[in-house]
């Protein structure tokens, strides 16, 4: 067989699985895709899909397109950009954030597909002795919210803000809402150390957010990455951009 058949079979067989692939997706990660490739996203933003992968994760944590969602601690709005066009004509999107971090959204809440998004200010601070977020008094000022997104968030807090944090998340979702925590992964057990600082163990999370009333729906191994080897800081060359994470799905009981 010669290298230009061979070539073209290649071809032809990446063609057919991609397509396949895509056949295979469901109505609402069509959706995302769509989002995906959208204008009001940079290039920075979408050098991060691969592994992010948001169309499988946003249909993992069940995610519809008529849901009230608050997102917590938006960062640089890299969800809140797919969220928002995806939640503008059936649902709603809250930002909850301090208030001064929120206004550094301006930009990006003035382009139309992100215009319905919410701005939600909450007590929040960054302490740079601790490195870590401080939560004042804290409440989201809805019962009735579908879903809270937590997306490598929740180390950023102390335990007693953690409990706030929980109890807060609580009180807003309705009965039979649910909680979703994306975090970087840190080995069962593994002592507080400058390594571990960004790092959760799951198994931790997993009972704080239970002491709060939760229960644990399911989890995936989505973000599994068997090169980061747990033994280091998610800010070094040989993992970030590329750190093992859990997902864990909770549900506020009817």
């Amino acid at each position: 067989m010669n290298k230009t058949l061979i070539a073209s079979l290649l071809v032809t067989a990446t063609s057919l699985c991609t397509f396949s692939s895509i056949a295979a997706l469901t109505p609402f990660q069509k959706d995302v895709l769509k989002v995906m490739k959208m204008e009001h996203r940079t290039e920075a933003d979408k050098e991060r899909d691969d592994n992010r992968v948001p169309y499988q994760a946003l249909a993992f944590f069940g995610l519809e397109k008529d849901m009230k969602v608050i997102e917590f601690a938006p960062g640089n709005g890299w969800y809140s950009k797919i969220l928002a066009p995806l939640l503008k004509d059936d649902g709603e999107l809250h930002l909850a954030y301090k208030k001064e971090w929120l206004e550094g959204m301006n930009d990006t809440l003035a382009i139309d597909v992100m215009s319905k998004a919410k701005k939600l200010p909450i007590e929040l601070d960054w302490n740079p002795e601790a490195r870590s977020y401080k939560l004042g008094t804290i409440d989201f000022g809805m019962t009735d919210a579908d879903m809270m997104l937590s997306i490598r968030e929740y180390h950023n807090f102390n335990l007693e803000d953690k409990t706030k944090l929980n109890k807060a998340t609580f009180d807003a979702l309705k009965p039979g809402g649910t909680y979703v925590i994306v975090d970087h992964s840190r080995r069962h057990m593994m002592p507080e150390t400058d390594e571990m600082r960004r790092r959760e163990d799951p198994i931790d999370v997993i009972l704080e957010v239970q002491a709060a009333g939760f229960v644990l729906e399911k989890s995936s191994k989505m973000f599994y990455r068997p090169d980061d080897e747990l033994r280091y800081e998610v800010g070094r060359k040989s993992v970030t951009g590329n750190t093992d994470r859990f997902t864990l799905v909770f549900k506020k009981p009817k």
